[in-house]
């Protein structure tokens, strides 16, 4: 799916769908109840530019507005149904409680993938992997400076002391990667460690927030990141996603309109970096 709505829409920007109803326009602003209006306004404007769109749950969770995430998920297969959707969860549990997550993800809301914390291990994302077709994406070298404080940790019993984020990948790559199924979330403000991680998984799919508002440069982040083969088929795709810049970009009547040309803008800059 990714793969398609790459070249359908010729792009690797992931628009995040992270509604605040503080910064909704005119009337529609504090009203929770106008969150699938703005999210579909959105989704409308740029689902031709797109190669995925990412609702965050918890600002949808946060105002009670489940059914309204449900309709919106609804909204997205029908006007864009080449466009996966990633619903970013960031789950991490075991056993039976991580099989009823997988359903929230997937039959519930009917994602294409969700985002999940992967440290207590395999066992927590294995019941992810029991549907076929739906992604999993590792958190693995995170945006927030607080991610150093475990990602960038050495493992010290494993030979060559690789960092606990560089671990990750390679079981992303080879042992926990069965199917085909895993992705790995890796932040667009450290591209050289964007490189260390597609050197060490050169096929998995890379989720990328923080191009935008986030301070993220979309040229290093894409350098860092995308591979292709010499024919141009891409053989390592990211998925750069930028939330606030595109959902904000105009606070009136014409939000939607202003957001497609932010969602316009960042997706030839990525191009541009890819062809450069």
């Amino acid at each position: 799916m990714l793969r398609q709505a790459e070249r359908l829409n010729d792009s690797l920007l992931c628009v995040g769908l992270d509604p605040e109803p503080a910064r909704f326009p005119g009337a529609w602003k504090d009203d929770p109840a106008r969150i699938f209006d703005f999210c579909t306004a959105i989704v409308d404007a740029t689902r031709d530019l797109v190669i995925a769109f990412k609702p965050q749950i918890a600002y949808f969770a946060a105002h009670g507005a489940e059914a309204q995430l449900e309709k919106l998920m609804a909204h997205i297969r029908a006007v864009a149904p080449k466009v996966p959707v990633i619903l970013d969860a960031k789950r991490g549990d075991i056993g039976s409680t991580a099989e009823q997550y997988a359903r929230e993800a997937f039959v519930r809301y009917g994602a294409d993938a969700v985002t999940l914390s992967p440290f207590m291990g395999f066992d927590s994302v294995e019941p992810y992997l029991r549907y076929p077709g739906k992604g999993a994406i590792l958190l693995c070298r995170t945006s927030n400076p607080g991610g150093s404080d475990l990602q960038n940790r050495r493992l010290a019993d494993v030979e060559g002391q690789p960092r606990v984020y560089e671990h990750l990948a390679a079981l992303a790559q080879g042992p926990w990667n069965t199917n085909g199924q895993l992705g790995l979330v890796v932040g667009a403000t450290y591209p050289d460690e964007i490189a260390r991680v597609r050197e060490l998984a050169p096929t998995v799919p890379l989720l990328i927030p923080g191009v935008g508002a986030q301070g993220g440069d979309a040229r290093a982040t894409v350098r860092a990141g995308y591979r292709c083969a010499a024919d141009g088929t891409p053989t390592g795709l990211v998925i750069v996603n930028s939330s606030r810049a595109v959902l904000y970009a105009g606070s009136g009547a014409d939000f939607a309109a202003a957001a497609r040309q932010a969602a316009q803008a960042t997706r030839d800059e990525l191009n541009a970096a890819r062809r450069g």
